[in-house]
């Protein structure tokens, strides 16, 4: 997810690693933060891959001592190849998916509307899983010991997250058709 996001922003433009951490943390936060003992070493691996290079940055970032990176021409097909992803991560896909929206504009038209259709495909693979597990649940409920509601609750909440993504991902669609 973190290679992702860092080559998606170095599409955009030039940036150093400190800037593009911040950008991480503040979509991620308040509470989950990226450290640079994990974000820095994924730069160097990213280097080493040929997927990134460093760049002379203003005189500035220069002066301030922040390695500036460019993505390369081998960075573009694996920033594309992470964006057409669909089987990988499936358990965090929502997440991913959000943080692949940001970077929708650098596919085409068609690959835009297949990434959101897969999206809404694993929204209601979600809620149909969720409907018929609350359904066995209150099915079986005189037979479990103890009382369900909280866990009915809950799963009845799950499932309203994901018809709110849904429901998202159909307006984006939408305003993309």
């Amino acid at each position: 997810m973190y290679e992702l996001i860092i080559l998606g922003f170095l599409m955009r433009s030039l940036s150093h690693g400190y800037r593009i951490a911040k950008i991480i943390n503040d979509m991620i936060g308040p509470y989950a933060k990226i450290s640079s003992g994990r974000l820095y070493p994924l730069f160097d691996k990213l280097e080493q891959k040929g997927f990134i290079e460093a760049v002379e940055g203003p005189s500035q970032e220069r002066i301030q001592r922040h390695k500036t990176f460019q993505i390369t021409e081998l960075g573009r097909q694996r920033f594309y190849k992470l964006m057409m992803d669909t089987t990988s991560n499936l358990g965090d896909y929502r997440r991913i998916f959000g943080f692949k929206f940001a970077f929708l504009d650098f596919l085409t038209t068609d690959e835009q509307m297949h990434l959101i259709e897969h999206f809404i495909h694993v929204c209601q693979t979600h809620v149909y899983h969720i409907e018929h597990e609350i359904e066995d649940l209150k099915q079986r409920e005189s037979t479990i010991p103890s009382d369900m509601s909280n866990s009915l609750n809950i799963m009845e909440h799950m499932k309203m997250q994901w018809e709110l993504e849904m429901e998202w991902a159909h307006r984006m669609w939408e305003k993309i058709n």
